[in-house]
């Protein structure tokens, strides 16, 4: 297996990952076009898992902010992650999202966000943003799924509110709904 950045020539290949990973009718596919395409001030990271030159896993870190009491924060969120599944519960997704905690170190950025399993993302260096001093975007987001790891840049005053970005909320992929 290697990660590497996406490239163009990855666009149809990371679609179909997510379409197959999350089942949705391809909303969180749609997510990660346009959130490439959207202007942010803090540049997506985007990384792809190949095994025999396939790709089998996609990761996209992409610009949201925090309202944090001296000023707006441009922090990263970290979401989606996709693993085809049948490439699941071989590490891939671990790898991804280490490198995509590297990648993130790499920006001016001093926060990573999601919302995960903290089962599966607490192994991996985030842990419950809540009781750190940060507030979830929406409440269809679960306590325990709004995490957080904190990078280089970080200091103790960024806490605050985060703010995702508006193809979150256009295509409707924030929390849970209630099916």
């Amino acid at each position: 297996m290697m990660i590497r950045p996406e490239t163009r020539n990855d666009l149809d290949a990371v679609r179909d990952v997510h379409v197959e990973a999350f089942a949705d009718d391809g909303r969180v596919a749609g997510l990660v076009d346009v959130l490439r395409a959207t202007e942010a001030p803090v540049s997506p990271v985007a990384l792809v898992a190949t095994v025999d030159d396939r790709v089998v896993g996609h990761v996209l870190l992409s610009a949201g902010r925090l309202d944090a009491p001296r000023r707006l924060v441009d922090v990263l969120v970290l979401s989606p992650l996709g693993v085809r599944p049948d490439h699941q519960n071989r590490g891939i997704g671990t790898r991804l999202v280490a490198e995509a905690r590297h990648a993130a170190e790499q920006t001016s950025a001093p926060l990573l966000f999601l919302e995960g399993s903290p089962a599966y993302y607490g192994r991996r260096g985030f842990r419950a943003a809540g009781p750190v001093g940060f507030r979830k975007p929406s409440l269809r987001i679960p306590d325990a799924a709004f995490q957080v790891a904190t990078l280089t840049d970080y200091e103790q005053w960024m806490t605050g509110t985060l703010v995702y970005s508006e193809p979150f909320w256009a295509l409707d992929c924030v929390g849970l709904r209630r099916t």
